[in-house]
């Protein structure tokens, strides 16, 4: 089964897109070296060469605006494929595709030109006629203003030597740096005189008399702002919370909730141990007798 036209295209589309980023990176740094060119031509002070050869560094930079703007166009047919499926052209594509189809013959890239047939075999050749003659004044502006063969304007060769010049850093036209440099010298002392001082200092008697300003000192990490007054409050304070209030717990609440005969208990029995105690500690020392009769008792 053979692919549909809209996937062909869309496949096509792809590879003309990737070409024109290849040429346009290429095209660029064939212009940073000529600029480099024209810059060294201003440096010796060969003018008049360095203004015909700008013109090639201008049209460059026309050409590879035009194959930006075509890639655009490109990616917006790329992204509207869904569109492509009816047989006449939807009013959201006709500018892209007229322009395609305009401009393509105009560039040296083929992945461009088999793009263009593919889509003048979709859309038919009254179609692609209309859009060669630009007959309903579809194509873009942006592409036909970059397709005119016209000289620039010696303002515009001007404004390039000027870039030029400023980028590598170059005295063109001679003199107009000099001003510069001396209104940033100006920004400086004249002479090495150190200014006089509008006070007198203070003596030692007047330091240690005087007070040290509140803000010195450690300070707080922890600031609390004062509200604004309102309507409803007109002198707001700030109300510091105090301290938690700690309230027993669950276990605490049932250890302390016992019975009194179980207190009385064991305040008898801390009376008993608190008795003996004294009798060891604080009583006399047992006699002998004493000590058999406590023996016998405790053999019965």
């Amino acid at each position: 089964m053979a692919p549909s036209t809209s996937l062909v295209i869309k496949v096509q589309l792809k590879l003309a897109i990737s070409r024109l980023r290849m040429v346009q990176q290429k095209d660029t740094a064939i212009a940073k070296q000529q600029r480099r060119a024209m810059a060294q031509l201003l440096e010796v002070g060969k003018e008049e060469s360095a203004r015909i050869r700008v013109e090639n560094i201008i049209r460059s930079d026309i050409s590879t605006e035009l194959l930006e703007v075509l890639e655009l166009y490109c990616e917006l047919l790329l992204a509207r494929t869904g569109l492509m499926e009816a047989k006449e052209c939807d009013p959201g594509l006709e500018e892209a595709v007229k322009s395609i189809i305009y401009a393509a013959p105009r560039t040296e890239i083929k992945e461009l030109h088999q793009a263009r047939q593919l889509l003048i075999d979709k859309y038919g050749k009254e179609f692609a006629l209309e859009a060669a003659n630009n007959v309903d004044g579809k194509v873009a502006e942006r592409v036909l203003k970059r397709l005119r063969v016209e000289p620039p304007g010696q303002e515009l060769v001007t404004l390039y030597l000027r870039e030029i010049a400023r980028t590598y850093e170059i005295d063109w036209p001679k003199g107009e740096k000099k001003p510069e440099e001396e209104e940033n010298d100006d920004d400086e002392p004249s002479s090495g005189q150190a200014v006089k001082s509008l006070e007198e200092p203070l003596t030692t008697n007047e330091l240690t008399r005087a007070t040290p300003p509140r803000e010195l000192g450690p300070r707080s990490p922890v600031s609390v702002a004062p509200p604004s007054p309102s309507t409803d409050n007109l002198s707001p304070r700030v109300k510091l919370p105090g301290p938690p209030e700690l309230k027993p717990g669950s276990k605490m609440s049932g250890l302390r909730k016992r019975t009194p005969s179980t207190d009385a208990n064991s305040d008898a029995h801390s009376g008993d141990v608190g008795a003996g105690k004294k009798d060891i500690l604080g009583g006399k020392i047992p006699d002998v007798d004493e000590l058999a009769k406590r023996f016998a008792a405790l053999k019965r």
